[in-house]
């Protein structure tokens, strides 16, 4: 007998959003090694190579592939944290990628990311308190006890009482810190947010708990989501469209029961017979 399971259908997109709010054109980002005075030949890794696709506003778009394949780089390449060697990043008209330190500045209120590790991405040294107002006092945005109540706030809506505040992260479970985490990046209320794996160092009670505070948190703020992943299961039950990476380009794009019931790539099919399937198409 088959098990048939109900997905959940993705936040859609507002029908009010007119063109893409961000679009990446032919994105490459190289790596050189060797060669220099460390000797040996040199090498170019293309860990991003030729990459394009477009999201629009209160959109998600799911990255999957294996380790190595270039999905982390695409998001991290996206945001400035590292540099990409050509391309273009257009974020409402805006080329990110050749904006100078203030635009970029202002840009980053609206573009964040949530990153893998949550243990790793939060200051140890730091109170709950100063590291979800950080962002709010780099860019100059609360103070004094309005800090503190929007701090509250945010800790509130992520599933987290307003007293955890005053304590450190090490204090915290996994999925807290990820939620503080997930509060530090809803401090300057961005439109875009680079999910990175975000629940991929978690338990599998708790991935789904995120997945559903993200997918809330997307509701309430139309926000947009590039979605990265190596769980072709997360992925499903996040995002309406998936475009699937394989040693640094994009093999695939398409709406998901089309990648996941009628996948044209072979690494995508390969990818997919990994996974158990309890499932069927959903409209």
């Amino acid at each position: 007998m088959t098990t048939t399971q109900q997905t959940p259908t993705p936040v859609e997109p507002s029908s009010s959003a007119v063109g893409p709010l961000l679009s990446v054109r032919d994105l490459h980002v190289h790596f050189h090694s060797g060669g220099g005075l460390m000797g040996g030949p040199a090498r170019t890794v293309k860990a991003v190579d030729g990459v394009s696709f477009d999201i629009g506003t209160g959109q998600t778009l799911g990255v999957v592939g294996e380790s190595g394949s270039g999905k982390t780089t695409i998001g991290r390449a996206m945001l400035r944290l590292i540099p990409a060697t050509s391309g273009s990043v257009m974020y409402n008209s805006t080329d990110v990628l050749a904006a100078g330190a203030g635009e970029m500045r202002r840009l980053r209120q609206d573009m964040q990311i949530i990153f893998q590790d949550p243990a790793g991405s939060l200051n140890p040294r730091m109170r709950v308190r100063d590291i979800v107002a950080e962002p709010l006092q780099v860019h100059g945005l609360a103070k004094g006890k309005d800090i503190d109540e929007l701090v509250g706030e945010l800790l509130e809506r992520c599933g987290m009482p307003r007293t955890a505040a005053d304590r450190y992260p090490h204090e915290f479970s996994g999925g807290q810190k990820q939620r503080i985490g997930i509060a530090r990046a809803l401090a300057v209320k961005p439109k875009f947010i680079v999910c990175d794996e975000p629940t991929s160092a978690l338990d599998v009670s708790i991935q789904s708990q995120i997945i559903n505070l993200l997918r809330d948190l997307q509701e309430e703020f139309e926000l947009s989501y590039l979605f990265i992943s190596h769980d072709m299961a997360v992925v499903r039950h996040m995002c309406k469209r998936i475009a699937v990476m394989y040693k640094g380009k994009m093999v695939e794009e398409g709406e998901r029961d089309q990648i996941l019931y009628d996948p044209q790539h072979e690494y995508t099919k390969r990818l997919l017979s990994s996974v158990p399937r309890t499932d069927r198409a959903v409209s």
